[in-house]
């Protein structure tokens, strides 16, 4: 079971590692071309949308896990 939660822990992490680099460059990249987001449709942070979704549903996925567990241990 530490295995597991070692595992959830790193998936966890990593989750909002990627958001946040992901988050980080696009705003560096808007700010350092801002004519290519002048020509889409959609706003330029439309993708951090995407990627915060994703986090938020492993974030969540993996604390319902992890609480599972340690019901589960006791």
């Amino acid at each position: 079971m530490k295995k597991l939660d070692n595992l959830l822990n790193i998936l966890m992490g990593s989750s909002v590692g990627v958001f946040l680099g992901h988050g980080l460059y696009l705003w560096w990249d808007h700010k350092t071309r801002p004519g290519l987001y002048t020509m889409q449709s959609a706003p330029w942070y439309t993708s951090l949308w995407v990627y915060g979704g994703v986090a938020a549903a492993v974030l969540a996925a993996a604390l319902c896990i992890k609480i599972w567990i340690r019901s589960r241990s006791k």
